[in-house]
């Protein structure tokens, strides 16, 4: 289906037995992650789902008690079921649904509502299936196949989108993503007036998220028009009166913005997700891929927001790696989601997502310090986590590769059993050797593209900046933050050029990314960096204040303590 930026999504999956991992439940909280390694996606109860459509986990022992006991236990596969129309031309709908799903690791199942014909310049043709038929399709997925979460694309029918809502009665699931697709790229209206009142009566009250586009949106609200930001904003607070957990508006097709900006809004607070927009004509399916993502992300164990963003971060990488690529006359061609193919995305332990708030005490570690006072990389690590640090760079210039890998899996365990986030100065190979949870590049390192493209959509990347046109050009890169400094003298690194407070103020004030300040700070002067007030400046990264000392948690305590005493006064 030449579905605008969004069709259904069907998810395809090659399994490899090594790499199976069970996952913690997408209600989860970060708090909560500290976390039941043995726990499928499945058995875990969800507080955030709907009831009457959740899967209890003792009526699941209960059923399947006597046949688990005569057979061997087997690992969960995270598993999404797309409901959602075929594109012939591959490149939205069923078909997108599948690639994106592979892409991310998850196996996916399908129920075909409609067979279209269309390529890269329009629609051609409709067929839809009868509604007993998916129906049929419903039944022999459900009943079977332990779904985890479902997506739906193009629900041509008014009986279609009530069959699913009796289905999923049925067969509980752990979270619903609408992806409410009504009118193709090229303007084929795939979803009359009757199923948009079915839409809202059965479906948003019972979605875990709903995903429209600008035109989507509007025909939900009555054909509200939205042409900014804030139009996007009520319109994400009336979409989520009418019954859905959270809400996505996308505006891919917002006029007059530079940046790619979707509203995100939970029923609390609502969240500018921005990007950069990348220019090219392969577009088509970006919406079904979206969703399909989203879905994959929660099936996998993410909480809604981090779904989102890792779903948001993969489209926009996609786009950029695609947008040379020429299929089709039309206007608008499919992109390449494979662009991770040769590595290995079968990894389903849990992601760690930045939360802005990781940068409050940012731990930088020295292997100068810990030979001075005979500890090792993880006694440190260990030590500062205890005293309160929020995040952990492993800076290691003198150790030897083995020996900084072998460390590195170790303070993973370390950081992760804390649900603190663990980084690599500039060493890519070390990330993804260990599976940390990201790198931080300086200037003369790894471009941030290049290490994106290396180590995927859902891993952190920070960057040292020292200059506003290197803070924009971070952002264009898709950084995750900024580390900007030195900004007092220091010694951890010769001929290291300060910027002082000024400079750090010109860096955060041109930057739309979470900054971190570095560079001599302490003690002494942190409360002098915090009370610059500026709202993305959000912690201080600290080396010898921390492991230049005898006691690594005692200083971490007195520093956190500093940091507190300042937020709190700035707020």
């Amino acid at each position: 289906m030449a579905f605008s930026a969004t069709l259904s999504s069907s998810v395809f999956f090659n399994l490899d037995k090594n790499h199976l991992r069970l996952i913690p439940h997408p209600s989860l909280s970060r708090e909560e992650l500290q976390w039941s390694r043995g726990a499928s996606a499945s058995s875990v109860s969800s507080p955030c789902s709907r009831s009457g459509r959740i899967r209890s986990s003792g009526a699941m022992k209960a059923d399947g008690a006597s046949a688990a006991s005569q057979r061997p236990v087997k690992a969960k596969v995270p598993h999404v079921l797309t409901v959602a129309g075929s594109d012939s031309g591959a490149g939205a709908g069923i078909q997108a649904d599948l690639k994106a799903c592979a892409a991310r690791g998850v196996y996916c199942s399908t129920v075909i509502t409609a067979v279209t014909a269309q390529n890269t310049v329009g629609v051609q043709g409709v067929d839809n299936l009868s509604e007993e038929f998916v129906a049929e399709q419903l039944e022999s997925v459900l009943s079977d196949m332990q779904v985890d979460v479902v997506k739906t694309g193009m629900l041509p029918s008014a009986g279609i989108v009530r069959i699913l809502r009796s289905s999923l009665n049925k067969f509980p699931v752990q979270a619903l993503v609408v992806d409410p697709v009504m009118v193709s790229t090229s303007g084929d209206v795939l979803a009359g007036p009757s199923v948009l009142a079915v839409f809202r009566e059965e479906l948003l009250p019972i979605a875990d998220i709903v995903t429209p586009n600008l035109k989507e949106a509007s025909a939900l609200l009555g054909g509200v028009q939205l042409e900014t930001i804030a139009d996007m904003h009520s319109a994400a607070k009336l979409l989520h009166q009418m019954g859905p957990r959270h809400v996505l508006v996308k505006g891919g097709d917002l006029p007059g913005s530079c940046d790619a900006v979707d509203v995100f809004f939970d029923g609390e607070r609502l969240h500018d997700l921005r990007s950069p927009r990348v220019k090219t004509r392969n577009t088509h399916g970006t919406g079904c891929t979206l969703a399909s993502c989203i879905a994959a992300e929660l099936a996998k164990g993410l909480p809604m927001l981090p779904a989102v963003q890792v779903a948001k971060r993969f489209v926009e990488n996609a786009l950029d790696y695609s947008k040379e690529m020429s299929i089709g006359k039309g206007p608008q061609g499919p992109f390449d989601h494979f662009l991770m193919l040769n590595r290995k995305v079968h990894n389903f332990r849990k992601k760690m997502i930045l939360d802005p708030s990781d940068l409050f005490l940012y731990a930088v570690t020295d292997s100068g310090m810990n030979r001075k006072w005979g500890r090792s990389i993880e006694d440190a690590v260990k030590a500062a986590i205890e005293g309160g640090a929020t995040i952990i760079q492993l800076r290691e210039k003198d150790a030897e590769t083995r020996n900084f890998l072998e460390a590195a899996k170790s303070c993973m365990e370390v950081c992760h059993s804390q649900v603190v986030p663990l980084l690599i100065n500039d060493r890519i190979d070390i990330a993804l050797a260990c599976d940390a949870d990201g790198v931080h590049v300086g200037q003369s390192d790894m471009p941030v593209r290049t290490a994106r493209a290396l180590l995927g959509p859902e891993k952190i990347i920070g960057v040292s900046c020292k200059t506003p046109e290197q803070a924009q050009q971070a952002y264009i890169d898709s950084a995750d933050y900024i580390g900007s400094g030195g900004v007092y003298l220091t010694n951890t690194k010769e001929n290291n050029l300060t910027i002082g407070l000024e400079g750090l103020k010109a860096v955060c004030l041109s930057s739309k990314l979470p900054v971190v300040a570095i560079g001599g700070i302490g003690i002494s002067n942190a409360h002098a960096v915090m009370d610059l007030g500026l709202p993305n400046l959000k912690g201080v990264a600290v080396v010898s204040a921390l492991f230049d000392r005898e006691c690594i948690s005692t200083e971490a305590r007195k520093l956190h303590e500093v940091l507190s005493m300042a937020a709190s006064e700035v707020k």
